[in-house]
């Protein structure tokens, strides 16, 4: 069988190992010049494949073009990612670094805050915006549920709604039931 003809049947054990050896330099070199960074590249190249191996019959590729064309957009939503959660641990640390006493969280308690922060992002982002903005101004600005309704154009009892959306989210991904990102 040729990697041609093991690419057309589904991404499985031998088909992936194909589509491995026959893309894996490419992709890395890609990635490598996307995010400057060999480790990095090296990484996500990794978990590229990782994916495929995840939904091994998410994709049957009928030439090598398609294949990096899957390949590419696979990794390009994990170059996304790689740079979100890296916006996320900079804004953590930017507030880290304003904070009037000297406090330095371990290197666990600053991935569990990193972590908590991309969730609460990824749940923020399923909302609906005004939801968003309500939930937002209530919990993390402090605003009052009249102001809100006024800065939204809506009802108070629209505000407690959208709060309750967000905090609902909150509770399903807390709960383990909800994608957290």
């Amino acid at each position: 069988m040729s990697a041609s003809d093991s690419l057309q049947t589904s991404c499985t054990g031998s088909a992936i190992g194909d589509l491995y050896s026959d893309h894996h330099g490419w992709l890395f070199g890609w990635l490598r010049r996307r995010l400057g960074n060999g480790a990095d590249a090296a990484d996500l190249a990794h978990d590229t494949f990782v994916r495929l191996l995840v939904k091994p019959a998410a994709r049957g590729f009928a030439n090598g073009i398609e294949a990096r064309g899957y390949l590419r957009t696979v990794a390009g939503g994990l170059c996304i990612d790689l740079w979100r959660r890296r916006d996320v641990e900079q804004a953590w640390l930017d507030t880290l670094a304003a904070l009037p006493e000297p406090w330095e969280p371990s290197p666990e308690q600053r991935a569990i805050v990193v972590e908590t922060l991309v969730q609460i992002g990824a749940m923020l982002g399923r909302l609906p915006q005004k939801a968003c903005e309500a939930f937002v101004m209530a919990q993390i600005d402090g605003v009052r549920y009249r102001e809100i309704a006024a800065h939204l154009g809506v009802s108070e009892r629209m505000v407690k709604k959208y709060v309750a959306q967000g905090m609902l989210q909150c509770a399903l991904i807390d709960a383990g039931l909800a994608p957290a990102a």
